[in-house]
């Protein structure tokens, strides 16, 4: 747990870098970020122990001295399965009480650090969201950092994206100690401003306006980012959410689809125009369309044949247009309920994985007979990784859609389970790790089937 810490200290410290956060913030961060490392440290903990032990019972020839008092390798795991057993549980009611509250703790704790930008703390060569910019710089320099040079500033709007660039070579930030006002005064720049045209065919020609300055001031408002409260619990997402919560969310989200898609299938068939194709229609009129042989166009002069052909263009385009922006949103939709199940499964993966990831070393650790934190470490880090990596591929592919979100998160544990039933037969025979008879005897035998090898006289 120490080193899964320290990782996710270096991984969130430029979170915590800069914000002039107090002593009690960052172990209440801490504090909130071990419950979420629980299901990758618990199954590692327990195939690490149990290789230990039992290698170092085998080692020291404890199961030899079991065996000649009657205790079988299924007796002498009895205590430890029961054990197993109850941490099993203990991790499951753990993984859908404790890790979703310590997750919703983090997350928003996360996002009012994020908030906390004093008027200095601009990081060179990255773009850093001050108020409603984005301003990136090249270089600081001066006593406090206050010149800045190749400035770049995108401006947030309400129109959805990056409307506004501001480009200078040198800037200046000026403020005092009791002002919640940051200014920022730029020189020697230009200022490039996308227009949107209330006529829509002529949004096409992408107009924009481009204007160039000796001196530009921007007054950025400070008085909301450095009186954030620390205690705001306003954000959820599916970590945060309990069996009972995400099972509701499933089944709300599942019928929100499907009523989505049943209406868009609706409106994209009633776009088409075939419901209105035998409005009017009378059946002695097909009748004058069969002497043209090319065309039904052929009856109408060429004027009118263009404006028809650019009126089924024209239609056709935005039908395509729409059926495009509608994939994207299904696809997202599809994603996010994906990533519910995943959730959802996950809480009963880590009690099962326990048991299975026990299995594996116990036997395991009895048939390679090595103690300590030598060999013991370097296979179950080898069997961890290969179990941890198998689960994060099979859950990227099930977020898309790829496999189905149940497999997915069931896979990785699916597959070592065979080899903890595998393990464990070849423990209580008094088997080796591998046997080579395994495959040279079928290979024996087939040679002297097909007369290759005479079989040894007896």
């Amino acid at each position: 747990m120490f080193i899964f810490v320290l990782q996710a200290i270096w991984l969130y410290i430029g979170e915590l870098a800069g914000k002039d956060l107090d002593v009690a913030i960052i172990l209440k961060f801490l504090l909130y970020t071990t419950p979420k490392l629980v299901p990758m440290v618990l199954p590692l903990t327990i195939l690490l122990t149990s290789i230990m032990v039992f290698g170092n019972f085998a080692e020291n020839y404890e199961f030899a001295a079991m065996k000649s008092s009657g205790i079988s390798l299924q007796r002498a795991m009895r205590g430890l399965t029961l054990f197993i057993l109850l941490v099993s549980v203990t991790a499951f009611v753990f993984a859908n009480n404790v890790i979703p509250a310590a997750e919703f703790k983090i997350i928003n704790l996360r996002k009012n650090i994020a908030k906390m930008k004093p008027a200095m703390a601009i990081t060179e060569g990255v773009f850093n969201e001050v108020g409603n910019i984005n301003i990136k710089v090249d270089e600081k320099s001066g006593d406090n950092d206050q010149y800045l040079s190749d400035v770049i500033i995108h401006e947030n709007n309400n129109r959805g994206g990056n409307y506004t660039v501001i480009k200078s070579k040198e800037g200046e930030l000026v403020s005092s100690e009791d002002s919640n006002v940051l200014s920022l005064i730029l020189t020697d720049g230009n200022y490039y401003n996308e227009i949107t045209p209330s006529d829509y065919s002529k949004r096409d020609q992408k107009p924009f306006m481009k204007s160039y300055f000796e001196e530009y001031t921007i007054n950025i408002d400070l008085s909301e980012l450095n009186q954030v409260d620390m205690e705001d619990e306003s954000y959820t997402t599916q970590s945060m959410l309990r069996i009972g919560e995400l099972t509701k969310s499933i089944d709300s989200f599942s019928v929100s689809l499907n009523e989505r898609k049943e209406a868009f299938a609706t409106s994209m068939y009633s776009r088409t125009g075939v419901k209105g194709l035998t409005i009017n229609f009378n059946p002695e009129d097909s009748k004058k369309y069969e002497a043209f042989e090319n065309s039904i166009l052929d009856n109408y002069n060429s004027d009118q044949s263009q404006r028809i052909i650019d009126d089924a263009i024209r239609t056709t385009n935005a039908a395509i247009s729409h059926l495009s922006i509608k994939k994207q949103e299904f696809k997202q939709s599809v994603r996010r309920l994906n990533k519910y199940e995943i959730a959802l499964h996950e809480k009963y993966v880590l009690a099962v994985a326990c048991i299975v990831l026990f299995f594996v070393g116990a036997p395991l650790g009895a048939i390679i007979r090595k103690g300590g934190m030598g060999l013991p470490m370097v296979i179950a880090i080898i069997i961890f990784l290969t179990y941890h990596f198998i689960g994060i591929f099979a859950k990227n592919s099930a977020e898309d859609g790829s496999i189905s979100p149940f497999i997915a998160t069931w896979l990785s544990t699916l597959i070592m389970l065979p080899l903890g039933i595998y393990f464990t037969y070849r423990a209580t025979t008094d088997q080796g790790l591998f046997s080579l008879d395994m495959i040279t005897e079928p290979i024996s035998k087939f040679f002297k089937k097909i007369g290759l090898v005479k079989p040894k006289d007896k």
